[in-house]
């Protein structure tokens, strides 16, 4: 067995990883930035080794500086986990070149299967089923929309190279090919270093299911059944499930046969994934399913494979690194119950779901379910990398227990001051035609703002607040008086009983909350003295004062402000120039994401300050837009 493994990477897997080294007695060495210098994974590991600066690029993503990392600890192997490095070729020969372990596929398995144009030739050969498409070097930009016509409209353009819901864009008509090409080329371009793309014919009721499979080195492939992966926003997953609603055993066997068959032609070992879309305007059946891709390394759903079938997949990845056979056989593997999942994010929806960056200063999470994390309170989420908190893994017995399981769970759990999308999952997960099952990859787009929680606090989360706040802080008596002048609570006077109504703000809102109103809602006292109360999974902190601004100066209706910190790759107007409302302004690229800054209201562009180029902080004012006349 392997006795020491240095983790290339951060965060929630690293923390995952580590749990199951120190489990099988495996020495632990993490590698960290400047941005990760006090972060939970090195806190967490046997060992850490400074590799940089904060940028991916400067650290995480230097092959050299891992393998230097290495050898200076006595490392034995190197776990990539996932992102990063864990999908590079090259990157896995340097490390057995190296005299080290690589724990995960032969290099030249993940060659095969890492350029989505190659890979689909690769799968029709073998006798699995692809999607109709464009698999070419020629890479003309008309050639490519000719191309998209033949296929016919709508269409996916897909970077080769790609992976995670970047370099994709979905094309709906001919006249908006052009700017989705650039675009698309554009972020696979400075996400993988390579911008040529494929095109496939978009399905129109799509579903994403994907099968996990795991191989060793003495020619041995298994499956470990399916997972449905198929609500998503803008190509992200948001929920993920085992099994797949709906499957039936005979299209179950049919296409993890078509993964197993999949991961054979390419001699695959360790862990990966056969990805499919699959039609389900009629149900899911054998002969509506096609592959897509293989992701060939852990996926960040993995622990719902792991709750249904009982397997811990990081146990196996080091077993068939270290020469072993896989530990169960085929006939071994069944599943039991249903898991569902959900990622937790630093993000505000009802702002786009633009990245929040920042400390966590109250963060706890449900013990009702499994929690995988890379945080805890008085951690940071940094600017530089993915913005997850944690993974909540529910299980149950049926799929239903699952999802309301997973529902409890987000209504337990709490985040402050940074926003989250906790209300914003509830909401998914309480969706009429989710929780029947129908699902597919366009149903959260479809429902739009009706997802989004409201921004204004609801009358009966203020009351709540209000409730809450009249027991543990106004009290009875003469110490319940006490407090009542301490904290500046109005309404008090000798001999009269306390006002009913208080007044409260939460989220910039001001509300008056009824103490004495009946309500359900969960509320609690945060150290701050502040109420917390969650509502449908969103939580809301009420408190007697009103927020500060924290901009220092007046703010201008039309000012348009860098919502984190990035840097303006294209801007797309002049000063006096006159734009629309919804035009795009310019594009900033921050957490390996495009964002586009549109204009808020007809008018004239009567500032700019943006530059192409430029790096910018949270709150720069970059443009400024007066109202056209009425």
């Amino acid at each position: 067995m392997i006795s020491s493994i240095l983790i290339a990477n951060r965060g929630e897997i690293a923390c995952r990883i580590i749990r199951t080294a120190r489990a099988m007695g495996i020495r632990t060495i993490a590698v960290y930035s400047d941005a990760d210098a006090r972060a939970m994974h090195v806190r967490e590991a046997d060992q850490a080794v400074h590799i940089g600066p904060a940028p991916a690029r400067e650290s995480y993503l230097v092959a050299e500086k891992i393998l230097s990392a290495a050898r200076q600890c006595g490392a034995q192997a190197i776990h990539p986990g996932y992102g990063f490095l864990s999908e590079n070729a090259e990157f896995a020969q340097a490390v057995i070149d190296a005299g080290l372990v690589w724990i995960g596929p032969k290099p030249a398995s993940i060659t095969a299967m890492g350029l989505k144009d190659a890979a689909k030739k690769l799968m029709q050969a073998a006798g699995v089923p692809t999607t109709p498409g464009y698999l070419s070097e020629d890479q003309d930009p008309e050639r490519l929309r000719a191309e998209a016509g033949k296929i016919g409209y709508p269409v996916l353009i897909k970077a080769v190279a790609g992976g995670g819901g970047k370099g994709m864009r979905l094309v709906e008509a001919d006249a908006d090919f052009a700017e989705a090409l650039a675009s698309c080329q554009r972020e696979a371009a400075s996400s993988f270093g390579n911008a040529n793309v494929l095109i496939e014919k978009y399905i129109l009721s799509p579903r994403h299911i994907e099968v996990q499979i795991f191989g060793d080195s003495h020619g041995n492939v298994v499956h470990l059944f399916e997972r449905d992966c198929s609500l998503q926003r803008r190509h992200q997953k948001v929920v993920e499930e085992a099994p797949a609603p709906g499957m039936d055993a005979v299209t179950r066997e049919a296409v993890c046969a078509a993964a197993v068959r999949a991961a054979n032609a390419v001699n695959y070992e360790g862990a990966g994934t056969i990805e499919f879309i699959a039609d389900g305007s009629e149900g899911l059946r054998a002969d509506r399913i096609w592959f897509m891709e293989m992701n060939t390394r852990l996926q960040v759903e993995h622990p719902v494979t792991e709750e249904i079938t009982g397997v811990d997949l990081v146990e196996w990845q080091l077993r068939v690194a270290a020469g072993e056979r896989l530990p169960l056989a085929q006939e071994d593997l069944a599943i039991t119950g249903h898991a569902m999942e959900v990622r937790l994010y630093a993000e505000d929806p009802a702002k786009g779901f633009l990245p929040a960056t920042g400390a966590l200063d109250q963060l706890w999470l449900s013990r009702m379910v499994r929690i995988d994390s890379g945080v805890e309170q008085g951690d940071a989420i940094s600017p530089f990398y993915d913005p997850m908190i944690a993974k909540l893994i529910s299980l149950g017995a049926s799929r239903e227990q699952a999802r309301t399981g997973l529902m409890e769970a987000l209504d337990d759990s709490f985040v402050a001051p940074l926003r989250t999308n906790k209300g914003f999952l509830y909401e998914c997960l309480a969706d009429p035609d989710f929780a029947a099952g129908r699902v597919d990859t366009g149903l959260i787009a479809r429902r739009g703002e009706a997802l989004v929680p409201a921004a204004e606090p609801s009358q009966a989360a203020a009351d709540a607040a209000a409730q809450r706040l009249r027991r543990d802080w106004l009290g009875w008596g003469a110490k319940g008086h006490e407090r009542a002048i301490r904290h500046g609570l109005f309404g008090f006077r000798l001999n009269r009983a306390p006002e009913t109504r208080i007044a409260l703000w939460a989220d910039g809102y001001m509300l008056r909350g009824d103490s004495t109103a009946a309500s359900t809602l969960r509320s609690d006292m945060v150290p701050s003295g502040e109420v917390m109360v969650t509502e449908r999974g969103q939580s809301r902190v009420f408190s007697f004062h009103a927020p500060r601004s924290g901009a220092g100066h007046s703010v201008h209706d039309g000012d348009i402000l860098a919502p984190m910190p990035g840097k303006v790759i294209a801007v797309d107007v002049a000063a006096g120039q006159r734009v629309s409302k919804g035009q795009r302004l310019m594009v900033l690229e921050a957490m390996k994401m495009e964002h586009a800054l549109t204009a808020p209201f007809d008018g004239t562009v009567a500032e700019l300050t943006a530059v192409a180029g430029a790096q910018v902080q949270v709150e720069a004012l970059l443009a400024r837009i007066d109202a056209a006349d009425e």
